[in-house]
């Protein structure tokens, strides 16, 4: 018998600090209050999330995943893999995943991490339904995106508008109904150098003159064409469909990475579909990258949005540059 992958519970967390953009004005150049102004205008982000400043991404993510278990009716020693996108790790090494198996007392579980910025969590659905379709042993894997890019960028720098706390998880287990449907990436290494945090890793050691020059924090580098998005998330949305076998006007809900309101907008409209079949998070909830499409669609449940049998597609990029999306049929 085919054992296809079906997402069984969702959850997130988002954490209780909230930093305005007047806030965000008081601690740059008051001559770059101007440019929170146009960030504000042209992403639709009101407001971010900051965690405790002594937490690590683990943290975030442990309660993001406590809340997916407790929705999916799993324990924590019946998890047999976790799967944990991040750009925001707790170290270089070891792995954010095996930290987040201990203080989740997941025993049985094995991890690795899964790091493609905002497209990691798409990445992990269709990694975990492989591993589900390959391994007859598996029955529950744990798909974790997590984001605490606050914590490495320079809060004087006016980037930091972007930079929001969050996690998201999904349990993803064996049905004999299809849910997860197909699986779409794309990716330019061209754009490498345009946003990153570039100082710390084997090309650039940390060091006292690379920290004291800001090279240890997320740097801004160039500005990415808007098209990168408007472009490749209709496309990946119709290789979707097409290795779905499905059209994309049978399409219930479209979800995006959650940084530009106007972008999603603008797929939309490319995809001749209307926004009342898409979800946003990040006017309250900021921009919370590697987690934002997870919490967008845990968001869009909680409200009703998603119905049993409902197509979604999850479309997500992320610096690199990387492209993911999933299409799955809910359970």
């Amino acid at each position: 018998m085919t054992r296809h992958a079906t997402i069984i519970g969702t959850g997130r967390y988002v954490p209780e600090t909230i930093h305005t953009n007047d806030m965000l004005k008081q601690q740059i150049d008051p001559d770059l209050a101007r440019v929170v102004d146009s960030f504000q205008a042209s992403s639709g982000i009101l407001e971010r999330r900051l965690a405790p400043r002594d937490w690590a991404a683990s943290d975030i993510a442990l309660l993001a995943a406590q809340d997916a278990l407790q929705a999916a009716g799993i324990t924590p020693e019946q998890v047999d893999m976790i799967l944990l996108g991040t750009d925001t790790p707790d170290y270089i090494t070891p792995a954010t995943s095996t930290v987040l198996q201990h203080k989740l007392g997941a025993v049985n579980a094995g991890t690795y991490d899964i790091g493609c910025a905002c497209a990691s969590f798409p990445t992990g659905i269709a990694s975990a339904a492989g591993l589900l379709a390959t391994n007859p042993w598996m029955n529950t894997i744990l798909v974790v995106g997590v984001y605490m890019m606050s914590k490495l960028a320079d809060p004087t720098d006016v980037t930091s508008f972007f930079y929001s706390d969050g996690a998201s998880a999904a349990v993803i287990a064996p049905d004999t109904k299809p849910g997860y449907l197909s699986s779409a990436y794309l990716a330019d290494g061209a754009f490498s150098q345009h946003w990153g945090l570039y100082a710390g890793g084997t090309f650039e050691p940390a060091s006292v003159a690379a920290v004291e020059a800001g090279r240890t924090n997320v740097r801004l580098l160039q500005r990415y064409p808007p098209d990168v998005n408007h472009d490749n998330w209709p496309l990946l949305v119709r290789t979707l469909a097409e290795r779905g076998g499905f059209e994309v006007e049978d399409i219930d809900l479209l979800i995006f990475s959650q940084v530009r309101l106007p972008s999603i907008e603008i797929a939309m409209e490319r995809l001749g579909m209307p926004m009342e079949k898409t979800h946003w998070i990040m006017e309250h909830w900021g921009y919370t990258g590697s987690a934002c499409i997870g919490m967008c669609l845990d968001d869009a449940i909680d409200q009703g949005r998603v119905k049993s049998g409902d197509l979604v597609t999850l479309v997500g990029s992320g610096v690199g540059y990387n492209y993911a999306g999933v299409a799955l049929r809910m359970p």
